[in-house]
């Protein structure tokens, strides 16, 4: 078999297995967010990404959590902003 071509399923394989535990190490959590290594250490350190250090040296986030803060100050569509004035409209008229 071709060398790369087992590197990408076993690639693969590692993703699968990320994807169901709850609790991430440092370098699953740059996978799994994409975030590099070096802006990670820069936001666990600064307090602004929720993580937890047990026995003060390893890093650990809960998948959950993660999501939450990367999910954090979302934007509406376009959609969803004219639907809401469409809905705002008609809830005024019948005043």
């Amino acid at each position: 078999m071709d060398t790369i071509l087992i590197f990408d399923r076993l690639d693969r394989l590692e993703k699968l297995l990320t994807a169901h535990k709850e609790v991430l190490t440092f370098e699953e959590t740059c996978d799994y967010t994409g975030i590099s290594r070096s802006y990670l250490y820069k936001l666990t350190s600064s307090g602004t990404i929720p993580h937890s250090k047990p026995n003060g040296k390893m890093i650990f986030f809960e998948k959950r959590k993660l999501n939450n803060w990367l999910l954090q100050n979302s934007r509406k569509s376009k959609a969803e902003i004219e639907k809401e004035a469409l809905r705002h409209t008609l809830k005024n008229r019948r005043s």
